[in-house]
């Protein structure tokens, strides 16, 4: 039995319209206190693609980094801490908001979302102890929530606070900065057709656009992207399989290289320090629409810039997790993750990286992010047949394995680095033809006397 908590009171909608809508609202939060749990028996996993993070996974990075902050969605957090029950009491406001401005009730929901529930129930990996009302409710409320979210942050212009202050959004500006990273937890999703469904069933007027789009507008006030890049990218993830897969496919842009379709050996580079002394720079790639967009041109290797911060610790740890367990998924972030590890050995590494405005850290030293590097590229598990980053594996290493650059490389950076080196080169060179000079001379008078 889940706990009872006292009525909430009815909320003002976005649009102050007819006591009709708030007395609409308030008769369908109602049910919400009353959710029963049970056994249900549907037993479908076999299309799961939000799955329980196995324990082996999570003492790689540790467990926080799957765990929610603020909020849980879905199945496998429901309920499960203490501190998540704060904002458990706000997303009933939300769902209010949502009813109120489409006129719906639970009952014209729940019949919206049913012919879902099998499909809803095989994307989670274990079975949900849920009986039928209940699991849909659990959607219900938690999508409302979600769309809610993404319609007051994630729209093109933003509403001015003096809008918002009867929203209760307001009530939780707290929690804001923490939901971008819980809404991309891999435990913390519910199946992206859900959310289309609900929000083709309470679209606005102005809501001409899809909800790919709306969500990556939402997610982009911390990733930072051109809202030309996110329509371009939106239209091509319509069918992701959760908020997980959306943000993560909106990084894998059609312009990445593609894996060799044989399966080889898996490749490997030598960190900075070392392709440094071969000659092979790195610098920032600017034009890039994804980080994950690595070039290797005429010696230099070109990476675009990534923001090393809690949100991209959490979202990548996410992601690795999601394409170690889903089978069908491309590796793409884990390949990124491996080459990443390849690089960097040593706070000297990252130093290079940051110095080159390549890597914008905030999680602290460089020896930390070293640390959190190597973590990521930990127990890889990927074919060749998925490593998008082959070729350029192999052109790094054929550079690399390119003995007279090396040796000619090396003798650059200890005799031209600095102009004292090279001076110090210069005068040898001198003192080696007037030695040898000398020689020649002593030698020619003594073969040719006068």
């Amino acid at each position: 039995m889940v706990k009872v908590t006292p009525k909430i009171k009815p909320v003002v909608t976005r649009k102050k319209g007819k006591e009709g809508k708030k007395s609409l609202a308030s008769e369908d939060v109602e049910p919400f206190h009353d959710l029963e749990s049970g056994v249900s028996d549907d037993t479908s996993t076999q299309n799961c693609c939000i799955y329980r993070v196995p324990e082996t996974i999570r003492a790689i990075n540790g467990k926080t980094w799957y765990e929610p902050r603020v909020v849980s969605i879905g199945h496998f957090n429901y309920n499960k801490h203490e501190r998540l029950q704060v904002i458990q009491e706000h997303k009933r406001k939300f769902y209010s908001i949502l009813v109120s401005n489409t006129q719906k009730r639970l009952g014209d929901l729940m019949e919206i979302i049913r012919p879902l529930e099998a499909q809803a129930r095989g994307f989670y990996s274990e079975k949900i102890e849920f009986v039928s009302e209940t699991f849909l409710k659990m959607l219900i409320v938690d999508g409302c929530f979600i769309l809610e979210l993404f319609r007051v942050l994630g729209k093109e212009r933003q509403p001015e606070s003096d809008d918002l202050s009867d929203h209760p959004i307001s009530a939780v500006a707290w929690a804001i900065p923490y939901f971008y990273g819980d809404l991309l937890l891999l435990e913390n999703q519910i199946p992206f057709v859900v959310l289309k469904k609900l929000y083709k069933n309470s679209k606005m007027p102005d809501e001409n656009y899809p909800l790919s789009l709306l969500a990556l507008r939402f997610f982009n006030k911390v990733m930072r992207r051109s809202d030309e890049e996110l329509k371009k990218m939106s239209g091509l993830l319509n069918s992701s399989l959760h908020l997980l897969d959306l943000v993560r496919g909106s990084f894998i842009t059609p312009d990445l290289d593609q894996p060799p379709k044989e399966k080889k050996t898996v490749p490997v580079i030598y960190c900075i320090t070392k392709l440094l002394k071969t000659g092979i720079k790195i610098k920032q790639r600017e034009e890039a629409d994804s980080f994950l967009a690595v070039k290797f041109e005429n010696g230099v290797i070109k990476m675009p810039k990534i923001t090393v911060d809690y949100f991209m610790h959490s979202f990548v740890v996410n992601c690795r997790a999601f394409e170690q367990l889903h089978k069908q998924s491309s590796k793409h972030i884990t390949v990124y993750a491996y080459f990443l590890d390849c690089l960097v050995n040593t706070a000297k590494d990252a130093e290079y990286l940051y110095e080159r405005n390549i890597i914008d850290s905030y999680v602290g030293k460089n020896s930390e992010v070293v640390q959190f590097i190597n973590k990521l590229g930990k127990d890889m598990d990927v074919e060749t047949d998925q490593f998008y980053l082959y070729n350029f594996f192999e052109k790094v290493k054929q550079r690399y394995d390119n003995k007279w650059k090396v040796q000619w490389t090396g003798f650059k950076h200890r005799y031209f680095n600095t102009p004292w080196s090279f001076i110090s080169l210069l005068a040898a060179g001198v003192l080696l033809v007037l030695t040898f000079l000398q020689t020649y001379y002593t030698i020619y008078a003594y073969v040719n006397p006068k």
